[in-house]
This record gives C-alpha cells, structure tokens and sequence, in this order.
C-alpha cells in the first residue's frame, strides 16, 4: 500500500478522530485549567532506547488535526536508527494543543517503533538469502494501518491486509469446504462469477495437501504450514516454480534463517505485530 494515497490517508483520519475522540471526550481540563489559551511553548521528542523509528509521519498528521497551526520541525525521519538521547522532532505552537496531541502521537510511536525494530531485526538476519519477511492480520482491531505502516517502515512486506484483497484458504476452509481441490474450485468458480481478481494462497498441513495443491492451477502461493526444516525442503523442491511458497507456524528470529535456507520465498511471523515491547519515548517542553 501507498501510505501517501488517499485511501491510505482517510483511514489514517479516522484512527486519530476516533483516538482524539476516545481521550480528549469534551476537553483536556488537565491543561485548560491552568494554562491559558494564548501560552504558546515548544517540545522535543525523545529517545530513551534503541530501535528503528517509526511513526513521526503519524505523529505529524496527528499535531495537525489537533491544531494546523502547530508547526514541526523534523530532525530523523521514519526507518531511521536511533538510540538513547536521539531527538526526532521539535513541535512548537499552541501548549494547549501540544499537550492534547501528547499521548496520541506517543503511544503511536513508541508502538509503532516497536514493531519496526523487530522488522527490521528479522529483515537484516536473512539479508543475503531470497526469503522476505511478511506480517499477518494478527494486529490491533482498529489501527491494523498503523501496524502494517510500522512493517513497511522496517523493511518488512504486508500480507494482505484484510479478508478483501486476498484469498486465503486456510486449514477451516479447506475442512469446511470438504477438502482442498473442492476449497481451490469453488474459489476460483466465486472469483469468475462475482468478476473478481484475487490471488489464491493455499496452506498445507502435510506433503498429501501439497501435492493435492498441485494439482491445480492457480494458485499464488503456497503456505508450508508448522513444517520442519527437512520437510520444507523437501516441500520447496516440490513445489519448484510452480507458485511461491511461504513458511510459517511460530518461527522465530533464532530459527528464520535456517527456513530461509530451505529455499521459501517468505516466511510470515504474527509476532512482529502481536508480540512486541513498545520502544520508550517521551515529549518533553523545551525551555527557551
């Protein structure tokens, strides 16, 4: 996705109206009570740890919708390293605004941080091999955006990012529609009737499923499901170039490259979205 686009754009609006709406209710009387309207102050953004940076162009959108005339000056940029006592932005306008955006712009960050860092964490351990890193649609409800942007942001691919704009058949559906060749036709007979142009992921449970994959066309991607290193091999050299394959099924940083050896084109991993700890950050007012 082209976070820039409108699409992308309006989704993000929505997440900060209903965030704002969610922590502000009818005002901040923390900062009304006792500090006036008119006070004008400047704060800088913080970094108390060390990671990859990740959602200063949220935190942007977010001071803009709370007040446009608040103004930021950027000093690192997403996807950037940084490291205890890096300062990213100054934000200066309004105090009342500043403190209204604050927990928003904060919370976003340091998450969204979090999820870039391990990203890029898995992306730089199989640099050299074929295999890219893929997310899931293991995320937060309502702020899926925002997570998969933490993804892009450290180096990772999104899967899809909803039941919309992919097929997946899964180990339910498949049980569900009575087998895999049944769960393939019927996708694909729904597809032509209801004029549709999906691809088709397909998961294996065991070396049967994927010779039953095989045999028909079609299908995108095969998704070798809580294999082990052998049987992945064995897997990809089946399969060859007759779609892609991906790995997945609890792989972990300790255990990524030695299924990237085995050939896959991806490995998805839930955890770089559900199983992260938030990078520390912190605004801070500036004394002038």
């Amino acid at each position: 996705m082209d976070y820039n686009s409108s699409e992308a754009q309006k989704e993000i609006n929505r997440i900060i109206q209903n965030a704002l709406r969610e922590d502000v209710g009818d005002g901040d009387h923390s900062s009304l009570s006792c500090i006036p309207n008119t006070a004008t102050g400047k704060a800088r953004l913080l970094v108390k740890d060390e990671g990859i940076l990740a959602g200063v162009a949220f935190a942007q959108a977010v001071f803009k919708a709370v007040d446009p005339n608040l103004k930021l000056d950027i000093k690192i940029k997403d996807g950037s390293p940084v490291k205890y006592g890096d300062e990213s932005f100054y934000v200066t306008g309004s105090s009342q605004s500043i403190l209204k955006a604050e927990r928003l712009a904060l919370n976003a960050m340091q998450r969204m941080s979090a999820i870039a860092t391990k990203t890029r964490a898995f992306v730089d351990l199989l640099e050299g091999t074929k295999t890219q890193i893929l997310d899931t649609r293991k995320t937060t409800p309502g702020i899926r955006i925002l997570e998969k942007w933490a993804v892009d942001i450290g180096g990772g691919v999104n899967h899809r990012f909803g039941l919309y704009d992919m097929i997946m058949l899964k180990d339910n559906h498949i049980d569900f529609a009575g087998g895999v060749s049944k769960a393939i036709q019927k996708t694909q007979k729904y597809l032509k009737d209801m004029n549709r142009d999906l691809k088709i992921v397909v998961e294996a449970r065991n070396m049967d499923e994927i010779k039953e994959i095989l045999t028909n066309e079609g299908v995108y991607r095969i998704l070798i499901d809580n294999f082990n290193y052998e049987n992945t091999r064995k897997a990809v050299e089946l399969i060859g170039d007759q779609c892609l394959t991906e790995s997945s099924g609890g792989i972990t940083l300790d255990t990524a490259l030695k299924y990237a050896e085995c050939g896959v084109d991806f490995i998805s991993s839930g955890s770089l979205t559900h199983s992260v700890y938030n990078i520390d950050l912190s605004l801070k007012a500036v004394h002038e």
